[in-house]
């Protein structure tokens, strides 16, 4: 099956460029406003078109009346229609513009409609009888697009003089201009409560104002593709837009993005929430309007992750934010609850580990680049950047006070520093191979670290000595954590077993088995009780501590890089961190000998992949769904197979880098490439003489039996 994302829906093809969509005000129906001067109604109940009103010769946008009784167009023709939206014909042309008609709007009471063209002007007609009412001039280059707001006394319009303004309907009076853009303003919304305007512009950002300040309260801006869309959700708490080739969700009182929908393949022209609000309908002029459910979100909320690997995850002492770092040089903080990316920090390179402090005012953090970087949580601005280290750096860990921070390097080493000034105190060394790991026991008096010596190493924290070198693993080790309580040690590895320690003994008291790929992240839980192992094999492992059960598995959509625990009242949540950026937060929830886990919430930039579904084998599908797959198509059993390959190729790749030096492992994936291809050709040529050598000895015997 071709790939399927959290809320996505059918897409219809048009065979011409979707400029405009609209729904009926009982969601019954939409229009389409086609470059081809159509415009196509579909029923929503079963997506059946049911007419095509014909008329326009050129670019059309069209919207519902408020009754859903008419459909008002207006077109590159320099003409405004009005239609009978039952039976399709054409009731009034309203004729007065001298250039091509960008917009259209019905006034909240049916009982006038407004137009927007390039010549400059905005003209209000009286939708019974067809006649100008007035003409509103005031912006210096063509107008793009009109809206009312819910009582029908402002209007709101953009232009091409970078511009929004505000226009009392009565006396045309325009009121305020909101100055700001710096392109085109190419669509504009009012809330439902009619106290801001959004404006999307081709300058790529999307600005809130204040209707009665007309001042900027909020700028949405992804920087890197202009907006042509924007609606708000009939609760007014969320904003959809259209932008490049995606579709967009936002949080309105945060300004935060929540979700970008991928699947036009060329730019969205126009968004439109359905009356209910449980469903986007966007269209492009890649010939088609998709639609999207939004409804998902009461349930999962999905947002946008790391665009590479999500190395590290740590979760704040209050449990309101959880910090992650990733391969693609950031660190980002979550809202916990929501899944919502509150803020972004970058570093030079990968990085490889972040933690709170204790207080969770301060973050720490770690990179490729071999500094360990010191920032303030509240303001996202480094403190410090410290030095030392000459090779990159993998882990990092607080205090229990919070006032000194240890950093594991390849370098062989572990050093100390004050978390306040980012003074270097001291250096651990023993380790005769990279450091990976790091923690510091709960009281503050001892230092766990975990190498790819195969060794894990006790250090009393105060003089700076090793007190205990543990050895089981016959691999690299690659994390490790205290329990709780600081009484036991869990460290993991490239050797697929989790091995717990006593640490007054130093003797291995349990080795958990059940992973198939190397153990990259383990974290306890508040309680101590349970264990949760993260490994390259798509998988988190929970684990009962006192008997070494596995009480549960989560399986992951790619290779799990990380994995910490999140508590919220009596709730238990596991958040993992994967290959390709994503963060998703399952609740733990036990039922008898295993635990029960559900998502809470995904950020992520992937899709959700299903494989081995074959349509009639699922029972239960809505009619919409079922079209869906049936559109998205089914790949054979083959076609599955290399998409399986694929990924683990890609996951090995990743698994290498994290483990290795990424130089030498782009290096051998090189190498391997290569050597795949001269056999590929060998294989290729081989087969090729063998083609040549049948058809000789086909021709050889025709012509023997001829003589």
């Amino acid at each position: 099956m071709t790939e399927v994302q959290f809320g996505d829906l059918p897409s219809f093809d048009q065979g011409s460029a979707v400029i405009s969509c609209s729904y009926s005000p009982d969601g019954k129906k939409l229009a389409l406003g086609l470059v081809s001067g159509n415009i196509n109604v579909y029923s929503t109940l079963n997506w059946q078109k049911l007419q095509t009103l014909r008329g326009h010769d050129q670019v059309v946008r069209a919207v519902y009346s408020p009754k859903g009784d008419q459909i008002l167009s207006g077109s590159w023709d320099k003409t405004v229609r009005i239609w009978d939206a039952q039976s399709g014909k054409c009731r009034h042309v309203l004729v007065g513009h001298t250039d091509q008609v960008h917009s259209v709007a019905y006034s909240p009471r049916g009982d006038q409609v407004a137009s927007t063209g390039d010549d400059m002007t905005i003209r209000l007609w009286n939708p019974v009888n067809g006649h100008c009412r007035q003409i509103l001039s005031n912006h210096d280059k063509g107008v793009f697009c009109v809206a009312y707001s819910p009582k029908g006394n402002l209007l709101a319009s953009g232009s091409n003089d970078c511009t929004a303004r505000l226009w009392n309907t009565e006396t045309g009076e325009c009121s305020h201009i909101f100055i700001g853009h710096k392109a085109v303003v190419w669509a504009i919304a009012f809330s439902p409560g009619g106290d801001h305007v959004a404006s999307a512009s081709i300058d790529r950002t999307i600005r809130l104002w204040n209707v009665e300040t007309a001042e900027c309260a909020k700028i949405l801006s992804e920087d890197s593709y202009p907006f042509l869309g924007v609606a708000f959700s009939p609760k007014g708490d969320r904003i959809v837009s259209g932008g490049g080739e995606y579709v967009q969700l936002w949080d309105v009182e945060s300004g935060a993005r929540l979700e970008s929908f991928t699947g036009h393949s060329k730019q969205v022209y126009s968004v439109a929430y359905s009356p209910d609000g449980n469903q986007v309908a966007s269209t492009s002029t890649d010939n088609t309007v998709r639609l999207w459910d939004v409804s998902v979100r009461a349930s999962h909320t999905t947002s946008s992750g790391h665009s590479a690997g999500t190395i590290g995850l740590e979760c704040s002492p209050k449990g309101d934010l959880i910090a992650s770092c990733s391969f693609d040089s950031t660190i980002r903080l979550w809202d916990a609850e929501t899944g919502v990316c509150r803020r972004t920090m970058s570093h030079g390179d990968a990085v490889h580990s972040v933690a709170f402090s204790p207080q969770g005012d301060q973050i720490v953090s770690s990179s490729n680049d071999h500094t360990v970087q010191l920032w303030n949580v509240a303001s996202g601005t480094c403190q410090h950047i410290l030095t030392g280290h000459t090779e990159r750096v993998n882990g990092v860990a607080y205090s229990s006070q919070g006032d000194r921070v240890a950093s594991a390097s390849g370098d062989n080493t572990v050093r100390i520093w004050d978390a306040k000034n980012g003074s270097f105190l001291g250096t651990l060394s023993g380790h005769t191979a990279e450091v990976s790991s790091v923690a510091y026991s709960p009281n503050g008096s001892q230092i766990a670290t975990s190498g790819k010596d195969y060794t894990v190493r006790l250090w009393d924290a105060r003089t700076m000595i090793c007190r205990g070198v543990l050895r089981g693993h016959f691999l690299s080790v690659m994390a490790i954590a205290f329990s709780p309580q600081g009484e036991e040690v869990a460290s993991a590895g490239a050797d697929m077993g989790v091995l717990i320690w006593n640490v007054t003994t130093g003797r291995c008291r349990l080795r958990l088995s059940g992973h198939l790929a190397d153990i990259v992240s383990v974290a306890y839980s508040r309680k101590g009780d349970l264990l949760a192992s993260g490994s390259l094999d798509t998988t988190v492992r929970l684990w009962d501590v006192a008997s070494g059960q596995c009480r549960g598995v989560i399986e992951g959509p790619r290779a799990i890089f990380s994995v910490t625990w999140n508590t919220t009242g009596d709730a238990d949540y596991v958040i993992s961190g994967c290959a390709f950026g994503s963060v998703l937060k399952w609740q733990v929830t036990k039922e008898g000998e295993s635990c029960r886990t559900s998502l809470g919430w995904a950020a992520t930039t992937g899709m959700l992949i299903v494989e081995g579904i074959s349509i009639n084998g699922v029972q239960g599908l809505s009619q919409l769904n079922h079209q869906l797959l049936k559109q998205r198509g089914v790949v054979g059993h083959m076609g599955q197979l290399s998409r399986r390959v694929r990924v683990k190729i890609v996951e090995m790749m990743m698994g290498l880098m994290h483990r290795t030096n990424p130089t030498i492992a782009l290096r051998t994936v090189k190498v391997v490439g290569v050597l795949l291809a001269l056999l590929a050709l060998y294989v290729s040529v081989k087969v090729f003489f063998m083609f040549c050598a049948v058809i000789g000895w086909t021709i050889g015997s025709f012509f023997r039996g001829c003589s």
